[in-house]
């Protein structure tokens, strides 16, 4: 029963941004609560995991490359290319390349996580392109738009500590000592992410009703596009270098769903409004195509 709920949370998570988008004041009091979600969600999916898991990862430091290159080299280039053949505003090109240069968001390890992937890889993946972007962000925003934009260190090192890290590390130490007890409530723990990811997503979409109401159809296309290359290019690479199918849709996730907070956040502060337009879609389109696409690989499961 619980699996079959959990694979129809992209549906769940559809509906609820649907009421979101015409009812935004249901959700947007609950913005507070994002965080707190998120970290239970890396909690829970810490208690599937155990040091072992961990350790197998760190014995294949090549497909964390692999995943750092795709993200810093191919995404940017990805969303400048759509931008100009779209015919872009600056603006929105802006937005484009600031969500292109971004690291890997939290949320591509709760995908990974509901796609039966590798939540370990996925979780150092996060945290390598995290501290990666400390220094590639302002290069690549300066390569592409000739503007330095100053990337907030502190706080993206600190979000990862308590977001990611120490919700995922309690987990798997409770799950590394006490699996035999635990086995009992293990399938909740499912569960409790896909309903936590799901508000999360109606949150955001609640939160940026006003910006979704003036969108134009180039903005659509281009951020769709900018996702759908990022999971051809994220799958496609590591199979070209025979890596397993797990670790194939890990990358793929990781490399597509993009820190598209951190994008709007710049956007706003050294840009303008507009600028921001294409991180606040790509919030809430890369959970909604990430989780169709965990659902497609649950059911083959």
């Amino acid at each position: 029963m619980i699996h079959k709920i959990v694979n129809l949370f992209p549906f769940w998570a559809i509906i609820l941004s649907a009421i979101a988008f015409f009812n935004p004041e249901l959700f947007s009091s609950f913005k507070s609560t994002i965080v707190p979600l998120l970290s239970l969600v890396m909690f829970s999916m810490g208690m599937t995991l155990s040091w072992r898991d961990f350790q197998q990862v760190i014995k294949k430091p090549l497909v964390i490359v692999c995943a750092a290159s795709i993200q810093f080299l191919l995404m940017p280039f990805f969303a400048y290319v759509i931008s100009i053949i779209l015919n872009l505003s600056i603006e929105l090109m802006t937005g484009m390349i600031l969500v292109g240069a971004s690291a890997g968001g939290t949320a591509s390890n709760v995908i990974c996580y509901l796609a039966k992937g590798d939540v370990a890889l996925s979780i150092l993946m996060t945290v390598v392109s995290t501290l990666a972007a400390v220094i590639l962000m302002p290069a690549l925003t300066f390569l592409y738009l000739n503007q330095v934009v100053p990337v907030p260190v502190e706080e993206m090192l600190k979000s990862i500590l308590l977001i990611v890290l120490l919700p995922v590390l309690m987990g798997t130490l409770l799950n590394s000592f006490f699996r035999r007890g635990l086995t009992i409530i293990q399938p909740l723990f499912p569960l409790l992410s896909s309903f936590s990811i799901v508000f999360i997503i109606a949150i955001i979409v609640a939160l940026n009703q006003n910006n979704l109401s003036n969108l134009a159809l180039p903005v659509l296309v281009a951020v769709c596009l900018h996702n759908l290359l990022g999971l051809i290019a994220g799958y496609g690479i590591p199979w070209l270098f025979k890596y397993d199918a797990r670790t194939c849709r890990t990358v793929c996730i990781e490399v597509a769903m993009q820190n598209s907070g951190l994008s709007v956040a710049l956007a706003v502060k050294y840009f303008s409004i507009t600028a921001a337009l294409p991180g606040a879609l790509f919030s809430i389109w890369h959970n909604i195509s990430g989780s169709l696409l965990a659902l497609y690989w649950r059911s083959r499961e």
